[in-house]
């Protein structure tokens, strides 16, 4: 039987890669205020951004390492001690993925695996994968590293062993507001009398960085190793974005852009046939036998063609929604 991380967060030495990033700086928030660790190891290549943020969250727990997941020496020092690993970080700029190919593999997959293999070896409790949609029958560069990431992440728990690290991933849709989204370049176009919109068709899923941060948590306490955990979580429309930001700018179209979809899938039906619903989330479940069973994922099995996707998904924002999330 693998061996448990207690849910003590005061007793957990935790390390964030990418913790300056628009995620894991919400992340060290919330963990600060409500589940302030034992330790908690901020893991980023930005000494700006790891000075800032030192600046603005002052706690003796906290502890700043300059790394780069390229760099697998630089990972052993700074995982010693450590129980649990959230990586989060990622080249994520789909356009720049596309234009940077070999950047995106070297950070994004071979990164992965450097941090994998020194969990393992530094004896983590526990590791996720912080994911995205666009790992779903990717059509862009940055959706195949996410993909392949998390293949090396699931697959980790037949090289940790019994006894070892346990492995599971969050995989989620777009973070309203976060670096590199479209809402804060909306807001900026909305200032011009502006906005360019690839295709008016386009549906994304929608997630503010405060339900998802609870939602890694969560899942945190409750893997077992193997899991893909997916929140369930309402989409819009991208045109229902533009009303809601910038109801009287003129309208750009400018073309889809290479690798990007009209819709995003964050389970796919091939998927759903391992995958059971829970009340919040559906949840993957590793299709290889070294992963150990989680009795407290008690979910129904999912109808066959099950689909989640962005323009097909239930839950749908109207533009008053959108605008009352974004205050």
């Amino acid at each position: 039987m693998k061996r448990e991380t207690p849910k003590d967060w005061a007793k957990r030495s935790v390390l964030i890669t990418g913790g300056t990033g628009s995620f894991g700086r919400k992340l060290t928030q919330a963990l600060l205020e409500k589940h302030p660790p034992r330790r908690l190891i901020i893991f980023s290549r930005d000494e700006l951004k790891q000075h800032e943020m030192r600046e603005e969250m002052d706690a003796p727990c906290l502890r700043f390492f300059l790394g780069d997941v390229r760099d697998r020496s630089r990972l052993n020092r700074a995982l010693h001690g450590v129980d649990l690993v959230i990586h989060a970080a990622a080249l994520k700029q789909v356009p720049a993925c596309e234009y940077n190919p070999f950047e995106a593999v070297r950070t994004n997959v071979l990164g992965s695996q450097n941090v994998l293999d020194a969990c393992i070896d530094s004896g983590v409790s526990k590791a996720v994968l912080i994911s995205t949609d666009k790992a779903v029958n990717p059509v862009n560069l940055y959706g195949a590293t996410k993909l392949c990431a998390e293949k090396l992440w699931i697959q980790g728990n037949s090289y940790s062993g019994d006894d070892g690290t346990l492995f599971s991933c969050v995989r989620y849709g777009n973070v309203v507001g976060s670096r590199g989204s479209v809402v804060p370049l909306f807001q900026e176009q909305a200032k011009k009398g502006v906005v360019t919109v690839t295709d008016t068709r386009m549906t994304r899923f929608w997630i503010s960085l405060d339900y998802v941060v609870q939602f890694v948590i969560n899942c945190i306490d409750l893997m077992a190793g193997g899991e893909t955990f997916i929140p369930k979580i309402p989409s819009a429309g991208i045109m229902d974005l533009v009303k809601a930001i910038a109801p009287e700018a003129k309208l750009n179209i400018t073309g889809i852009r290479p690798g990007e979809k009209l819709h995003e899938v964050l389970l796919g039906d091939d998927e759903a046939r391992q995958a059971v619903e829970l009340d919040d989330m559906y949840v993957v479940r590793s299709q290889f036998p070294q992963a150990a069973s989680n009795p407290a994922v008690k979910g129904k099995p999912l109808p066959d063609g099950f689909r989640y996707a962005s323009d097909t998904n239930v839950a749908k924002l109207t533009p008053e929604e959108l605008r009352t999330n974004l205050k």
